[in-house]
């Protein structure tokens, strides 16, 4: 990954790529730990044009940019642009562009439309998610976390627990997983949520170990970590989601029968699936997790600014 590069996909991502990072988000937080004040993205410019909900990473990444020494303009809610006229969204962003942003973070409910954007706007763009697609920069900080709390990738075994067809953190988490040796991710969801056959035929071509399981039970005592997602209610009918609902939960009753707990993830936000009494856990480190995408995605926007 260069400088002026889109992010579309975390399959762009090679290992050295990943390493480069890690190493570069490091540094970066030893620094702003220090107290010192960076100022690499000083006169710079990131848009963020967010067209489904998002907290942390629209936030995330507003952060990064202004504790880079840069600015940031953001879109805003919908009903205060031109898009509750009915502007379209790849109107939006040509007319984005034309301001001559230096970054545009995109976010929308169309799979592929991060793609769709890259070709419109001549500002590198980042993909924040793009519905069940991929949402490249959340496998990022997912694998630095991973790093941080393990010392390596490399061996670990990961449990890919809940809504692995419609969550698209599932799929960028194992593109990017597929670059370290000796990796297994068990795929643990009821048969109507496995991941998409895309997802899995990519995993084979890499040569990446994955199984199957239904439930945690059948896998607890061989993961490091144990990664789990929400239904993507916005994503699938109402039957469907009514159907599914309930079909796992991670609570710390649960948690309790097991002789090792493994490290817990979620990309937030939670609903059911993950109860707030499993947080006084040491082995919870989702909020870590959420903290690590600023130092992550400042060392994405450091890269891409060549700053």
């Amino acid at each position: 990954m260069n400088k002026g590069s889109d992010v579309i996909s975390a399959l762009q991502f090679t290992r050295s790529d990943v390493e480069r990072l890690i190493t570069i988000a490091e540094e970066l937080r030893r620094r702003l730990e220090a107290g010192e004040r960076i100022e690499a993205a000083k006169g710079r410019i990131l848009f963020t044009a967010f067209f489904e909900p998002s907290t942390r990473t629209r936030l995330s990444f507003q952060f990064a940019m202004v504790r880079l020494g840069g600015s940031v303009v953001d879109l805003g809610p919908e009903e205060v642009t031109s898009r509750a006229k009915g502007e379209s969204p790849e109107d939006t962003l040509r007319t984005v562009d034309s301001y001559n942003p230096d970054v545009i973070v995109v976010r929308h409910r169309e799979p592929g439309f991060a793609s769709k954007a890259a070709e419109i706007c001549r500002a590198p763009v980042v993909n924040a998610g793009d519905g069940y697609n991929e949402h490249p920069t959340q496998a990022l900080l997912d694998v630095y976390t991973i790093w941080r709390s393990l010392g390596r990738v490399d061996g670990v075994s990961i449990g890919l627990m809940g809504d692995l067809k419609y969550g698209r953190t599932v799929s960028s988490l194992s593109y990017i997983l597929s670059n370290f040796r000796d990796v297994t991710i068990y795929f643990i969801s009821p048969p109507a949520l496995r991941p998409r056959e895309e997802v899995l035929r990519i995993l084979d071509q890499r040569r990446t170990r994955y199984e199957f399981a239904e439930s945690l039970d059948e896998v607890v005592s061989r993961v490091d970590v144990l990664y789990v997602t929400r239904l993507q209610k916005e994503r699938m009918s109402p039957e469907e989601y009514e159907r599914l609902k309930g079909s796992y939960t991670v609570s710390y009753e649960s948690l309790r029968k097991y002789g090792r707990i493994p490290l817990i993830m979620h990309p937030l936000p939670r609903v059911w699936e993950l109860t707030p009494d499993v947080d006084v856990l040491p082995q919870a480190i989702y909020f870590e997790q959420a903290r690590n995408g600023l130092y992550m995605r400042m060392a994405l926007l450091k890269t891409i600014l060549g700053v």
